[in-house]
């Protein structure tokens, strides 16, 4: 899982609206997650104070920014899942997925364009 930290579901919502806006003032930040997610100003100060606490974004001079990417998060929240729920296994993992989704020929071919691409040294997705 790496380096980032545990984020949970409401952070991740407050995340999604600074990812969109930042580098954001943290009074523009209050108004954006009260209609957004309607929160409170307190709220929304205290869930900044934890994720600077944790390395997740920063507070300074009042501009807020994030210190992990999207990619990053979800890519630990993936990591976390298959291993607590498929005991590490990606294919088991893969199964699980395919077995619930009624994925689209697009789906499947985009899909083996990646494995085919990671399979030969390519770039991850």
């Amino acid at each position: 899982m790496g380096n980032t930290p545990k984020i949970f579901e409401s952070e991740y919502r407050f995340l999604q609206v600074l990812w969109e806006h930042e580098p954001v003032g943290s009074t523009q930040l209050v108004k954006l997650c009260r209609e957004t997610l309607e929160w409170s100003k307190a709220t929304t100060y205290t869930v900044i104070r934890r994720l600077s606490e944790r390395g997740v974004v920063k507070n300074e001079n009042a501009t807020v920014t994030s210190l992990v990417s999207k990619d990053e998060v979800q890519e630990a929240e993936i990591d976390e899942l298959v291993e607590r729920t498929f005991g590490g296994s990606i294919p088991q993992f893969v199964a699980a997925f395919t077995r619930k989704e009624n994925l689209s020929t697009e789906d499947i071919a985009q899909i083996r364009r990646m494995l085919d691409a990671y399979d030969k040294g390519g770039e991850k997705p």
